[in-house]
């Protein structure tokens, strides 16, 4: 059970800094009455933001890897997931999410922003600054389809690959029982996994599917805060 715990004790700190990004802010803006943010402050809310949001998934990636040898290589659990290995996984996506999340936060600074700074939403999310831009977004854009192929597409197709294994595994099993257990190891996680790209497809859907930026809003507020509030929940109980 270590490396598992490991690996949630990171995702639940990533999840603590990925909702304290945005939500105190939010707090003091509905507190005070008063919604401005200084330049500076738009800017490390939009690398927090990213960093925690990016970790958040290159963890469950790691987790997803975690539960694969779990119940594929049983015997092999220990020596693979030792750690050594835990730490390297661990490191490895802070170090990615920081970069990915430098790449596109420092080509925001390249930009001249209009009169208009009104941002329609409850803290500074990229795409909507990017929008409010006066000066070619057309470098950010790439910057930001390009870091999102490659930090959220591959993590998500690892964990389908992992997940295509398990369930394989677990389909030779025989007996019912022993399906149910090897299962259920793997289900809280599976639950985490679901609320994390569930409410995050939510999003981008939303947004492309309406204009109105309360719709935008709603699904924002489910990815940003209640998916993180309810990691601790399924985990708690599991």
């Amino acid at each position: 059970h270590e490396p598992m715990y490991y690996l949630l004790s990171n995702l639940s700190f990533a999840d603590i800094c990925f909702t304290s990004t945005t939500i105190p802010k939010m707090l003091v803006n509905i507190q005070t009455r008063s919604k401005v943010i200084t330049y500076a402050g738009c800017l490390s809310q939009i690398f927090f933001f990213i960093v925690f949001g990016c970790l958040d998934n290159l963890l469950l990636t790691v987790m997803a890897y975690d539960r694969f040898v779990a119940i594929c290589h049983p015997l092999h659990y220990t020596v693979i997931m030792n750690p050594r290995l835990c730490g390297l996984l661990a490191l490895g996506s802070w170090c990615i999410s920081v970069m990915g999340s430098l790449l596109e936060t420092l080509t925001v600074l390249r930009l001249s922003f209009c009169t208009n700074r009104e941002i329609p939403h409850f803290f500074c999310d990229l795409p909507e600054v990017l929008k409010l831009a006066c000066s070619n977004t057309l470098v950010n854009n790439i910057v930001v389809y390009f870091t999102t192929g490659l930090l959220a597409m591959i993590p998500f197709n690892g964990i389908i690959f992992s997940y295509y294994q398990i369930v394989s595994s677990i389909l030779r099993i025989s007996s019912a029982g022993g399906k149910y257990k090897a299962f259920s190891t793997c289900g809280s996680h599976l639950s985490v996994v679901s609320l994390f790209y569930g409410t995050g497809l939510g999003v981008y859907l939303s947004s492309a599917a309406t204009s109105s930026s309360r719709t935008s809003l709603v699904a924002s507020v489910m990815y940003t805060v209640v998916a993180p509030m309810l990691n601790p929940v399924v985990y708690g109980i599991r």
